[in-house]
This record gives structure tokens, sequence and C-alpha cells, in this order.
């Protein structure tokens, strides 16, 4: 045939389409059987090679144990890797060592050999990885844990271990009933009655239609149409720009200090210091800006007039006063100023709402945090931001890239320290999950996600009497209803899993990575889900219901991409890219560059407030003007140059009042 190709763009592309099967062919080749077998094949090769000599020494100083019998055959495998005198054997018999529940499916072929009269035996070597990688995924979701170990311990001791002594106080900290029948009977009312809500309005509504498509039923909802442009937002940056032009970064900083007095925080690990306040306010101030720009400390001692602070004082600085828990501190202090700075006339009242998005910084190889993002295409870290709908940042975290968002979101909104209270959080697709869901409703504060593939969410009904009840959306509920009687079985573990949460006695991530798929036999995890199913139908109907509440999340997700879209002016020394392989350095960088971008959103706070509290411009600006208001331009800042301070001396700002 001289097309071989013919039969393939006659008769599949016009139905799949080109896009479609070149799609799958690059996720078979970077995910299909022959990309598993060359990876498990490097994996062998190093571990034969290097680490197989000092695994038995590593597994016996460590005890292995587990709460749940299902995992036995792991630990009489790992059993078998401690024992030294039989490292010298190349095969074991099929029968000799436990397979199900320590292979994967997917590595069989390459463990399970026949020998030359057909028997099964199992490659050694082969075996050992299977059963180091099941024990890895088991650690990380506590099924198996090790004794005397902090990250990896006993999952009871995640729980708080005086909630039966004091369970009314966590009900009541959680605002949950103490009765799982009053849980679940005021949950079930609320679902009732927001599909009737929604079943009642969605004939009404042009904007979402359910459709059908490929065998089935689909949500559809029509683009949010975009407001008309701002008429008066340039007019007002270019204001900024001729009243403070080309204002130093490096001053916003030093004026954020001198009205929080921010440096107060930074206090030396040792047990003296030589410097007086202002001086070490200004070697604080120099120090910080070079970690927050990634310009490094060497270009702010040689930046200043007359190497008036040399870089070998700024290591000092460093070394002794910068550490994560300060900068937070310090962090804090100007965020709860931005908050008490605002007027309520200009920004609104204050907000109960925010958004919440990672965004990567890449780094070197050599950085022990580094992973290949297959989303950014790039090799970094992340950082995850929770910003409110006027641009303040509340939380920052450093995270790799394959850590869970979820577990990222929920930790700032609970731990943000601020004086905001989070009432509604909004996240996009990769922030939400039916587990997030639960934890969230149980917790107190609305989980607000933008779905990427809308068309595929199901809602749920509170039982199956209720068929047939909702006839106009009917088609996109689930088949199976919700649970109630595992809900109210599992009650009180769900909420000292929340409590734990709540009063930190242990981590999200490590809370939430003991409820990932595959592990449905655990009944906690199987409550949560249904509680989870319950919240995210409570959220759709209201999400398809309401095209405010589309637009209000839409809006707050913007904000927090343009807050991302800053770091890069702010973190703009050796190409924005972290170099150091320390995870409290990697921390500092991240905090440091935290605290210099909300302390320009402090600043330019006030300068707004200063030119809008002239009257033409409070007779000009528009309501349309007004809620496109955002404190982040940045092209009146100059973040480059002299590094000089001058401690006495203030940006020319007005504490402005605003009569209503």
């Amino acid at each position: 045939n001289s097309q071989p190709d013919s039969t393939v763009r006659d008769v599949i592309f016009p139905v799949a389409g080109e896009q479609i099967i070149a799609d799958l062919v690059k996720e078979y080749h970077s995910d299909g059987p022959a990309y598993v077998k060359r990876i498990y094949h490097r994996i062998r090769s190093s571990y034969a090679s290097h680490y197989r000599r000092m695994l038995p020494k590593v597994l016996n100083t460590l005890e292995f144990c587990s709460n749940n019998t299902n995992w036995q055959p792991l630990l009489d495998a790992i059993k078998i890797l401690k024992d030294d005198s039989i490292s010298s054997i190349r095969y074991f018999s099929f029968e000799e060592v436990p397979v199900k529940g320590v292979i994967p499916q997917k590595w069989l072929n390459s463990v399970v050999e026949k020998d030359n009269n057909g028997n099964k035996r199992i490659n050694r070597i082969n075996y050992e990885v299977c059963v180091l990688q099941s024990l890895r995924d088991k650690l990380r979701s506590k099924e198996i844990w090790v004794v005397g170990a902090k990250r990896f311990c006993n999952p009871e001791r995640d729980l708080p271990q005086d909630f039966d002594i004091n369970r009314k106080k966590y009900y009541a900290a959680l605002k949950q009933p103490l009765s799982p029948q009053i849980f679940t009977k005021e949950l079930h009312q609320k679902m009732q009655d927001s599909l009737q809500g929604l079943d009642a309005n969605i004939p009404k509504d042009s904007n979402v239609n359910i459709i059908y498509k490929n065998g089935r039923s689909r949500i559809s909802i029509s683009p949010i149409t975009p407001l008309e442009d701002p008429p008066n937002i340039n007019a007002l940056k270019s204001a900024l720009a001729q009243r403070w032009p080309a204002t130093s970064l490096l001053d916003v900083l030093k004026e954020a200090d001198l009205r929080t007095n921010f440096t107060k925080c930074f206090a030396s690990t040792a047990t003296r210091t030589i410097f007086d306040q202002t001086e070490l306010s200004k070697k604080l101030l120099l120090a910080l800006y070079g970690i927050g720009t990634n310009a490094g400390l060497k270009s702010m001692a040689a930046g200043n007039n007359n190497n008036e602070v040399s870089y070998k004082k700024l290591l000092h600085i460093r070394k002794r006063y910068i550490h994560r828990d300060n900068l937070r501190q310090a962090t804090r202090l100007v965020t709860n100023a931005t908050f008490r700075a605002r007027l309520p006339e200009i920004w609104g009242t204050g907000t109960t709402s925010c958004a919440s998005d990672s965004t990567q910084f890449s780094a070197w190889d050599q950085n022990l945090m580094t992973e290949w993002h297959q989303r950014y295409g790039g090799r970094g870290v992340m950082i995850y931001w929770h910003v409110d709908s006027k641009a303040a940042c509340i939380h920052s975290q450093l995270k790799r890239c394959s850590s869970s968002e979820v577990a990222s979101m929920m930790e700032g909104v609970l731990h943000h320290c601020t004086e905001m209270e989070v009432e509604n959080q909004y996240v996009d697709t990769h922030g939400q999950s039916i587990i997030a869901f639960a934890f969230c409703y149980l917790l107190g504060f609305d989980l607000m996600p933008r779905f990427k593939g809308i068309d595929k969410q199901k809602l749920v009904r509170p039982s199956q009497r209720f068929k047939g009840d909702f006839p106009n959306i009917d088609n996109i509920f689930a088949k199976s209803s919700i649970n109630w009687s595992l809900m109210v079985q599992q009650y009180d573990e769900m909420i000292k899993l929340a409590t734990a949460l709540l009063e930190r006695t242990s981590d999200a991530e490590a809370i939430l990575r003991r409820f990932v798929r595959g592990q449905n036999q655990h009944p906690v995890y199987a409550a949560l889900l249904e509680l989870g199913k319950a919240a995210k139908t409570l959220f759709l109907c209201r999400y398809l219901s309401s095209k405010t509440l589309r637009r209000e999340i839409n809006t707050g997700l913007n904000v927090v991409e343009r807050w991302n879209g800053v770091n890069n002016f702010i973190y703009f020394g050796k190409g924005g890219e972290f170099s150091t392989n320390r995870l409290e350095e990697q921390e500092v960088s991240v905090l440091s560059l935290h605290l210099l971008q909300s302390s320009m959103v402090y600043v330019n706070t006030l300068m707004i407030q200063n030119i809008l509290a002239e009257p033409i411009w409070k007779a000009r600006m528009t309501e349309r003007d007004m809620a496109a208001l955002s404190p982040l331009p940045h092209s009146h800042f100059n973040p480059y140059g002299k590094f000089d301070l001058d401690m006495s001396t203030h940006l020319p700002l007005e504490e402005i009042r605003i009569a209503a």
C-alpha cells in the first residue's frame, strides 16, 4: 500500500479526531507498558548496584507495624528482606514468599518467572524492589507505620489524645451537633431544598443546559460574558506613575516597616546583639530584599554607597536573625495592617472570601525538592498562595510538584494566622476532591471550585425514594444515593479527623494521604466519601443556579493569578530560579518574597487611597472601576539600581480618612 495511513485518516480521524489519536499515542508512550517496563529496569539497576547492600541494616533498625490485618503479607515480606543470611539466593519458589498484596499487578510479569521445567519462581531482586515500593505507598497512607517515628508514626497519634475527655469542646469548636442523627437530618434537608431549587430554576436559565452527548447526559454552561473594561483604571495607574515615579521597591519595604515595625519580629538566635534598633532594621531590610528578590546578599552589599553595609554583615544578619517563624510573624503584621488600612468606602467591607492556587518556580536539579511538573513542563518547586479578593496574601507554602493541593488549601485556610476569617474558599480543579468537600463541610467553610470538566459532574440523590421527584435534572444524577447509615456509624471518627486538622495534631498532608483511591475498604474513608458527595451536591446546586456565584469564583481566581504574575517582577534574580538545595533556605526565600510582595500591596493600598481621596477622582470613578480596583499595579515601582536606605524619611503618603 503506497499510503499505509490512509485507512486511519479516512475511517478513524473523522470519528475521533487527529488530535485525540495523537494524545492517546503520547499517553501510551509516557504511561504505557513499555514505559513502565523501562522505568522498572532503571530502578532495578540502581537498586541492585548500590542500595541493596545497606538494605538489611536499615530495615533491621526499624520496626514496622500496621493497624490493618490486610497488610500482614507485606509485613511478612519485609521480614524476609531483613534476613541477611539469604541475601545470596537469586530466586524464591512461588509458594515461599507472599505475593498477593505485595506485588502490584503491573510488575507481576517482571517478578514472576518460569524455570526450565516451567515452574513459577520469584526473581529475588525484582521482588525486593516491589516490596519497597509497596512499603513506600503504605507508609505514605499510614497503613503501615514505624515505631518511634514522627512523620510515619502510628496514625492513632494524629488524633487528639484527649478527644474522649473533651468531646463536647471539640464538637463546639467545629460548630457541629453531638448527635449524628441531627447532623445527617440537617444535611439531608439542605440537599432536598437545594435540589428542589435547582430543579425549579434550571428551565428558566438559558446559560445552563443538560445535553445528551456520546450516550450520556452532560451539564453544559455558557461561558461567562466578559464585563466591560473599567474606563478609569488605566488613568489611575498613570496617576500612580506620575505621583510616585520609579519608586524604589526597597523604599516600599522600608515604608512598610516604618508603619508596622515588622523588623521587631526578627530576634537574634544569639544571647546578645551589637546593633542598635535603627542599624539592625536597616541591615534586616537589605538582607530581606536581597533574599526576596533573589538578587542575593552580595548584590545588596555592592549596591549601597561607600560599602556601608558589607556582605559579611548581611550574612551575619541572615544566619542569626532571618528564619521561617520570624518571617511569618512579620508578614502577618503587614497583612493585618493592610486589612486595617483599607477604607470601606473604596475597598468594601471586610471580606471573608479567599482564593488559592499554586505557581511553579524553577529550581536546580540538585535541589532536593525539585520535581518535574507535567502541567508546567519543567523542573522546579511549587508555591501555594492564599489571596483574598483584594489581593492580600494571607498564607504561602513551599511544596513539591507532586504534593496535594487539597492539603495545602486546607492548611492555609485553617492556619494562616491573620485577622481574616475565611468562609468561602475558591480553588481550581486541582484544589478540590470529594474528600476535600467532606472536610471543608465539617470545618465550617465553603469550598468553591471552578470545575474544568463541569460536563462530567454528577449530582447525588439524598435517597432512592426521591427518584423522579426532580424531573428537570433527573438525567444528571449518579446511580447511587447517599448512604446515611454509614455516615452515622463513623460520625465520631470523622469529627476526630477534622479536630486533628483544626488543632494541628497532624498536618493535612499526612491525614489526606490516609484516604486515597484504592482505600475504599476503610470505613472512615467510605463515610467521608458519602459526606463529600452530599457537600459537593450542595455546591453544584448553588453553582448551577447562580451566574453571580460563577462570576464571583472566576473573579477570585483571577486575583490570585494576577498575584502570581507579580512574582516574576519581584523575584527577578538568577532568572527567578531556586539555587539552594536546603529546605530551610528555600522556605526563607519564599517567605521573603511573600513579605516583599505584601509590603508592596500595603503601600499600593495607601497610594490608591491618597489619589481617590481627591474630589475629582472620587467623582470620576464609576461602579465598574471600583469593582476592578486592585493594589497590584507595579509599573511605578523599580526593583533595580542602587540599594541605599535612609531610615529617617517616609514616602510622600498621607493618612486618609474619607467621609461617608
